[in-house]
C-alpha cells in the first residue's frame, strides 16, 4: 500500500494531541517522526532516551490513532534514532529516584495540584497491613499508566490512603520529567462539574480539559460518587478518556468496588479491572514506628521512653488518631509544665480515648487487665451537639445556624471536632448534620480546634471535659 506520510502524519499528530493532551504530546510525542509504512506497520523514530518510555506508555494510543487516520489495522513500531542505538540498549523504564536521561523541561503544574509536600513515600511507615498498598503505589509512581491501571486503594479512615495518593503525585512531579498530575476529591470534582454546567459557554470544555488531559489523575474518596447520577456519568467518560490515552488513574475508597452498591455496574467493573489494594489498621510495631518518626521529625523531647509504647497500645484504630493522641499529650505537658511521662500520658488518654481502655486495652505497658468496665453508650453527632449546646448555653438551632459570631462559631467548631474525633461519621456526613455544611468546613473546624487547644489551656480543659462526659455511662441505664 502506497502512503504519503508527509500528508497523513500531520493528521496523526493532531489526533494525538486530542487523545493525550497538548502537554503530554509536546513532552513525549512531538519528537517522534515517521520513517516508512510497510505492510500494515508504520515505522517511526524517537530519541533513544524516550523510546522505551513511549513504547510502554503510548503504544496503544499510537496504534489506535494511526489505524483511524490510515484506515484498517495499523501497528506503530518505534525505532531509536540512528546513531544512538547503542545508547538505547541501556535505556529502560525510569527507576526509583531517577528521571529519564535528558528529560524534556518539566511543566509547571504546582499551581493546579494541591499536594501535601509532607506526604511522601519516605515519610510513609510500612507495616504488615499496608505493605502491599505501598508497593503498588510506588510501582504506579515509577511507571504511570503501565504498572497497574487503575489502582484502587481501599481501607477505613485514617490508615494512610490519602498519604499514598499524595506520595504518588509528589513522586511523579519530581521524577516524571514533566508529566502533569491532578489531585482532587470526589466532592471537589462534583462541585466543579456542577459549577461548569451552570456557567455554560466554554466552562464545561475547560472542566473536561483539566481532568481528561492529565497524565496522572488522583481521586480521593471515590465512594462519594454514589447517588450522583450526572457526576458519575461525567466521571465515567473521564475515566474512559484517560484510560484510552494511557494516563494513570488512582482512586481511594473506604470500601471495595463491589461494595459500592449505588454505583452503576459498569463503573464498579472499571474500578475492579485494575489492581485493588487494601490498607488495614496499623499493627503494634507500625504504630510505635509512626510515633517515633513523628517525635524525631518534630524534635519532641520525651522524658519517659515508655510514653510512646503506652500511646501505641492505647490507640489502635488509625494513624490519624495515633498522631492526634501524641499531639494532645505533648500539648498538655507544654501547657501544664509537667514532665512528659507515662503518668501524664495516661491521664490525657483516659479522658480522650476511653473507648479503647474500656474495650480491654491496657492503660500502660505491663498493666494487667482487671476486667472490662461496662461499655459506655455510643457517641453520636446528635449527643455531641446536645452536650455542646448545654455546655455553652446555646440552642440546637443556634448551633446549626449560619451565624458566625464568636458566641456560636467556637462551640460549633468544638462540636465538629468532637464529632470527627469520637464518631465513625465521615466529614461530609458530619457536615450534613451541621446545617448542610460541606466537608471542607468540618475540616477547617477540626484544624482550628486542634490548634487552639494546643495553645489555650482553657480551651483544652473544655474539650477534655466534654470528651470525658461523652464517654460517661448513663446512670439510669440498665446493663
Amino acid at each position: 500500500m502506497s502512503l504519503d506520510l508527509s500528508h497523513i502524519w500531520p493528521e496523526i499528530q493532531a489526533e494525538l494531541q486530542v487523545a493525550v493532551g497538548v502537554s503530554a504530546y509536546e513532552i513525549w510525542l512531538a519528537p517522534v517522526v515517521p520513517v516508512a509504512f510497510d505492510d500494515g506497520v508504520l515505522h517511526v523514530r524517537a530519541p533513544a532516551e524516550l523510546r522505551a518510555w513511549i513504547t510502554d506508555r503510548f503504544a496503544g494510543v499510537l496504534d489506535r490513532v494511526a489505524s483511524a487516520a490510515i484506515g484498517g489495522l495499523v501497528t506503530v513500531r518505534i525505532d531509536a534514532d540512528a546513531g544512538s542505538v547503542a545508547a538505547a540498549r541501556d535505556v529502560g523504564r525510569p527507576s526509583r529516584g531517577t528521571a529519564p536521561a535528558s528529560p524534556p523541561p518539566a511543566a509547571d503544574t504546582a499551581r493546579d495540584v494541591p499536594l501535601n509536600p509532607k506526604f511522601t513515600f519516605d515519610q510513609f511507615v510500612i507495616g504488615d497491613t499496608n505493605r502491599f498498598a505501598h508497593a503498588s503505589a510506588l510501582a504506579v509512581a515509577e511507571l504511570p499508566g503501565s504498572a497497574y491501571n487503575p489502582l484502587f486503594i481501599y481501607g477505613p479512615p485514617g490508615v494512610g490512603k490519602t498519604h499514598l495518593l499524595h506520595a504518588i503525585g509528589n513522586y511523579v512531579q519530581r521524577y516524571g520529567a514533566g508529566l502533569t498530575v491532578r489531585y482532587t476529591t470526589v466532592e471537589r470534582f462534583t462541585n466543579e462539574f456542577v459549577s461548569s454546567l451552570k456557567s455554560g459557554g466554554g466552562a464545561m470544555d475547560r472542566f473536561k480539559a483539566r481532568h481528561r488531559h492529565a497524565d496522572v489523575l488522583l481521586i480521593d474518596d471515590i465512594q462519594f460518587l454514589q447517588s450522583k447520577a450526572k457526576t458519575e456519568e461525567e466521571f465515567f467518560h473521564t475515566f474512559n478518556a484517560l484510560h484510552e490515552a494511557g494516563s494513570q488513574l488512582v482512586m481511594t475508597s473506604d470500601r471495595l468496588p463491589g461494595d459500592l452498591d449505588a454505583l452503576e455496574d459498569r463503573m464498579q467493573a472499571r474500578f475492579a479491572a485494575g489492581l485493588v489494594a487494601d490498607i488495614g489498621a496499623p499493627d503494634p510495631a507500625t504504630r510505635l514506628t509512626v510515633l517515633r518518626k513523628r517525635v524525631h521529625h518534630d524534635a519532641i523531647e520525651i522524658d519517659d521512653p515508655e510514653v510512646l509504647p503506652l500511646i501505641a497500645e492505647r490507640i489502635t484504630d488509625s494513624v490519624r488518631a495515633l498522631e492526634g493522641a501524641l499531639i494532645r499529650v505533648v500539648a498538655f505537658a507544654s501547657l501544664t509544665g509537667r514532665r512528659l511521662d507515662c503518668e501524664l500520658a495516661d491521664e490525657v488518654l483516659r479522658g480522650l480515648y476511653r473507648r479503647s481502655a474500656e474495650a480491654g486495652v491496657p492503660s500502660g505497658p505491663g498493666t494487667p487487665l482487671r476486667g472490662k468496665r461496662p461499655p459506655a453508650p455510643a457517641v453520636t453527632v446528635s449527643r455531641v451537639q446536645s452536650l455542646v449546646c448545654e455546655t455553652f448555653g446555646l440552642t440546637r438551632e443556634e448551633l446549626l445556624s449560619p451565624g458566625r459570631s464568636a458566641r456560636v462559631s467556637w462551640p460549633r467548631q468544638v462540636a465538629m471536632y468532637l464529632a470527627r474525633e469520637l464518631t465513625d461519621e465521615t466529614l461530609p456526613a458530619i457536615g450534613r448534620q451541621f446545617g448542610g455544611r460541606n466537608h471542607t468546613t468540618v475540616m477547617h473546624a477540626v484544624k482550628a480546634t486542634t490548634k487552639r487547644i494546643a495553645a489555650d489551656r482553657e480551651a483544652f480543659d473544655v474539650v477534655h471535659s466534654l470528651t470525658a462526659r461523652l464517654h460517661e455511662r448513663d446512670p439510669d441505664r440498665r446493663d
